[in-house]
């Protein structure tokens, strides 16, 4: 499907602000914390009501449209559209709890294919906005200035991995046990907690690049559009349900989300 991704990417930026426009509000007091099963994986009152007001957004746009999204799963159409969108309202959740600056809304939407078209990640506490268009590169604006992004510098010395871990503890014991192995040829490692974000920072050179097993498809949605936009290499996890995004399938395909310079690929165990 060949569309324009403009309309796309403007749809995309007024939901992810009206989602971080509900985080920027954030109140220690008000923030009902629940556990959704796995040790340590949290939701808020405000994951639930920015997943809202992004999801509010996209409706009034794009009634058409499929929406996936990480609190309420996915709402299909009876007039479908072939388009779907993909939301984290609050990437990073225990970041926000703890008051870590390295939290955001994550908004993106690809077609019937499954070709990602536009991308944003919003993250209020840090005054980033992040975004692509397919075809149109990656940009960033921060305190009033707009700035492509175009991935690590080659080459350079002290090169950074970024990654996470898996709240399942045997999971997060295979990826331990791994890491050392990994880290072949960079300096040093980064766990930010934000697999939005951490794309994010591989498409404006920050890290060197990233990879993590076990996302989600809400997880790495925009963040790795971004990425790709910005001149690195990504490997996608392949998902359990294409249709309806949601977690990726371990069993079948090791899902590490790769970016950056390096061919990282074989590195990461299958």
């Amino acid at each position: 499907m060949s569309v324009d991704p403009a309309p796309f990417l403007a749809v995309a930026r007024w939901a992810a602000a009206a989602g971080a426009a509900v985080l920027s509000t954030r109140n220690g007091a008000a923030l009902d914390v629940s556990n959704k099963g796995a040790a340590g994986d949290w939701v808020t009152a405000f994951d639930l009501a920015a997943e809202n007001a992004v999801r509010e957004v996209i409706s009034r746009e794009r009634p058409k449209d499929a929406i996936t999204g990480e609190e309420q799963g996915t709402v299909r159409r009876e007039q479908p559209s072939g388009f779907r969108w993909s939301i984290d309202p609050l990437d990073g959740t225990t970041n926000f709890i703890r008051n870590i600056v390295y939290y955001g809304t994550s908004v993106a939407v690809a077609d019937s294919d499954g070709v990602w078209l536009a991308g944003v990640v919003h993250a209020p506490a840090l005054g980033r906005v992040y975004y692509a268009s397919r075809g149109h590169g990656a940009w960033l604006e921060e305190r009033g200035h707009r700035t492509q992004l175009s991935g690590p510098v080659p080459g350079r010395a002290g090169q950074i991995l970024a990654t996470g871990f898996s709240y399942d503890p045997a999971v997060r014991a295979e990826q331990a046990a791994a890491l050392g192995g990994f880290m072949d040829g960079f300096a040093d490692v980064r766990r930010l907690g934000s697999a939005a974000l951490d794309l994010c920072l591989v498409a404006d050179g920050t890290h060197d690049a990233y990879g993590e097993r076990g996302l989600n498809e809400h997880d790495f949605a925009a963040g790795a559009l971004i990425a790709e936009e910005a001149g690195c290499w990504v490997r996608r996890p392949r998902l359990t349900s294409p249709l309806d995004g949601g977690p990726s399938d371990d069993e079948r395909l090791a899902a590490w989300t790769c970016a950056g310079t390096l061919e990282l690929s074989g590195k990461f165990p299958l």
